[in-house]
């Protein structure tokens, strides 16, 4: 039995332009920072919001993130093993755990950041006069309401 499909153009699919566009864009940085320092990209995702944050819950940084807790949760733990960040009790809620650089950390992220933002000034170069623009549609596709 054939059924007709409706006429579908993944090519144009927004959800699937911008998952290979992040991926590879998020590519290009991680090789590096992999290459240099050793960290993953939930790793470095946590590093960049704990830094951003000063100080921020498992829970937070979850939907910080945008990582499963189990991710999240591990690439703490292993940036916790290796000394770049700190994990305390929440003082507000003992069952949370409050993470913050330490100072290897800090140090690390002083390395870090200057190569994440000369990577972004060369994606505003490619993206030219368009970037506000872009940024303009990113801010309504994240807070839309969508589902």
């Amino acid at each position: 039995m054939d059924h007709d499909l409706p006429d579908f153009d993944l090519s144009r699919f927004l959800p699937y332009r911008l998952s290979v566009a992040g991926d590879r864009l998020s590519a290009g940085l991680a090789r590096r920072y992999r290459a240099e320092f050793g960290i993953s990209v939930a790793e470095w995702r946590v590093l960049v919001h704990v830094t951003d944050a000063g100080e921020v819950s498992i829970r937070d940084l979850e939907r910080r993130v945008n990582l499963e807790k189990s991710k999240a949760s591990r690439a703490a733990t292993r940036l916790a093993q290796a000394g770049y960040i700190r994990k305390a009790p929440n003082p507000a809620d003992r069952r949370l755990l409050c993470l913050s650089l330490s100072e290897k950390g800090r140090e690390l992220m002083s390395r870090l950041l200057p190569i994440a933002s000369a990577y972004q000034a060369r994606l505003e170069k490619i993206i030219g006069d368009r970037m506000s623009e872009l940024e303009a549609a990113l801010e309504i596709m994240v807070t839309s309401e969508l589902d």
